[in-house]
Order: structure tokens, then sequence, then C-alpha cells
């Protein structure tokens, strides 16, 4: 018999970006991340450079846009690319509120590193192990919520839409997910009012790749 669950807000993926995601929602909902292996396990601990921000006095949001569009050699979304370089500082600031310990210089600054593609120095880091540092404060912090409930070792088989109630419409609203828990195999229907995918890349789809073996691109297939 498949368990039913009810939430405000589910959340594919206990990467930074679910994570980030669930930590907010979750000021005013309650919220329910699956996470396909232990809720560690993501690409965001693999990654090391670290996030690209315009915070130095000497740098500007033009100059950050200009390095990533010439580095995105016409591949990018301007405006997406736009939104990514103005919001990025307060994220950054947000970062640290909830518990990450960025590098810093003698002086409290922050340690701007410079990487290619980029014309100033504007890599915020954690040493050399930025992606572990962010993920493990971002757990800690989602763990310690009591609107949050993190479930691991679930599977997110199917969303649940209206072509799942014998409804034919031209619209698809998403009420949820049909999951699986692989510990007990046994499948879950969790309703939501908002469902958030978040669930990595896909880096595994190639025959070669350096990412880790999670990253199999479930959320795109």
């Amino acid at each position: 018999m498949t368990q039913e669950v009810k939430t405000d807000v589910l959340v594919i993926g206990s990467g930074i970006g679910g994570l980030y995601f669930a930590i907010h929602m979750a000021d005013h909902a309650k919220v329910t991340i699956i996470t396909k292996k232990e809720s560690s396990t993501s690409n965001t601990n693999w990654a090391q450079g670290g996030i690209a921000a315009t915070i130095d006095t000497n740098d500007r949001p033009e100059l950050h846009i200009e390095d990533t569009l010439d580095a995105g050699a016409g591949l990018c979304n301007e405006e997406m690319v736009s939104l990514m370089v103005h919001e990025g500082p307060s994220h950054i600031r947000r970062l640290i509120e909830l518990g990450v310990e960025f590098t810093t210089n003698p002086n409290h600054s922050l340690d701007l590193g410079k990487e290619g593609g980029h014309s100033r120095n504007r890599i915020v880091h954690a040493k050399d192990l930025t992606g572990r540092e962010v993920e493990t404060a971002l757990l800690a912090r989602a763990n310690a919520h009591p609107n949050i409930t993190l479930l691991e070792h679930h599977y997110a088989l199917e969303l649940i839409t209206e072509h799942h109630l014998g409804v034919k419409t031209n619209d698809i609203t998403c009420y949820g997910a049909y999951v699986l828990d692989t510990l007990n195999h046994r499948p879950k229907k969790i309703l939501a009012k908002v469902t958030m995918v978040a669930s990595g890349g896909l880096g595994h789809v190639y025959l070669h790749t350096t990412n880790p073996d999670i990253a199999t691109g479930d959320g795109i297939a």
C-alpha cells in the first residue's frame, strides 16, 4: 500500500540549490526534502574553486557580466547572467549568515581569488573545499529547522500532475511526486503545494566525467 504524505513544499535534492531554497521556504511553510542517497552526497560537496560575486571595490557588475558573456561564447542567457551578477553579493552575505565560513584576509575581508575568464578578483571561496563548506553549513541549518523534514534514500519516481488524476487539460500543474523509499522498498505519494526539482547535474550520462556517481540527470530525465 502506498503511504501518503502531505507537505507544503517538496524539494527534490539536497545540494546547495535544494537546501538554500528549503531553508528560505521553511520560514513560511512546512518543507520536505528528499534525496536519493545520504543527504551530504551531492555534486556540491565536490565543488572546489568558489563562487563568483562582484564584491571588491575595484569591480563592477558590468565587468562581471562582460567577462561571463565572453567566456560563454554565445551560449549564455544574458538576462540570467545579469540577474545572477546583480543578486550574487546579497546571496554571499546570506550564506555567511547561514553559517558558511569563507576564507578571509587578516583584516577579516573576504579573500577573493581570480580564476580563468575573470578580469577581476571575485571568487569567494573556503580554501579549496568551498562546496563541502557550503553543504555542511546548509545541512546543519536545515537539520536544525523545525519546519524541515529531510528524507534520505528516497528516490523520486515521477511528478504527480493532472494526468494521474485522469483530467485532460492543456495546462500542467504539479501536485507532488511519487517516491520510493529505497531502504524499506516502499512507495510513497508526497503531495505538496509547491514542488522544487533541484536534483543536480548529469555528468554520468557521459562515459568519462569527474562528477560523483550521484550526478545521473534524474530530474531532467
